[in-house]
């Protein structure tokens, strides 16, 4: 999936990304808070932070660890929550680590891995 836009509505707490299938047509919303929508849309720009934000401490992290974040997965919803997982290779295997969709997409961001979504969330929410 690729991140296609976020929008920002300062008059709401809820903000909206859309994430759409790199080789198809469909794609979808995903509501997240104002911090993640700020962050993500700073990465984006590629705009600096004056101090390191939550996404740049897991990223030192799993590099410090001598692990690797190979993608982030979106892999579940229910009662309109979604869910998500960062695969992280360590020591030759892939380890998932549960997480925030928005947490996740943010790391993806910044350490510029793929991201993926489970074929049926997809054919749920892209209808």
């Amino acid at each position: 999936m690729d991140l296609m836009r976020i929008i920002i509505n300062e008059h709401s707490e809820q903000h909206i990304i859309f994430l759409k299938e790199v080789d198809g047509d469909r794609m979808f919303p995903i509501v997240i808070g104002i911090f993640e929508a700020s962050s993500i849309d700073r990465r984006v720009k590629n705009q600096q932070s004056q101090r390191p934000l939550t996404h740049d401490l897991l990223r030192g992290t799993i590099e410090l660890i001598r692990c690797e974040l190979q993608d982030i997965y979106i892999s579940v919803l229910r009662d309109n929550t979604y869910s998500a997982k960062l695969r992280i290779r360590h020591e030759g295997e892939i380890v998932e680590i549960d997480s925030r969709p928005s947490d996740a997409i943010a790391l993806a961001v910044t350490v510029d891995v793929p991201i993926y979504v489970a074929e049926d969330i997809i054919e749920e929410v892209s209808q």
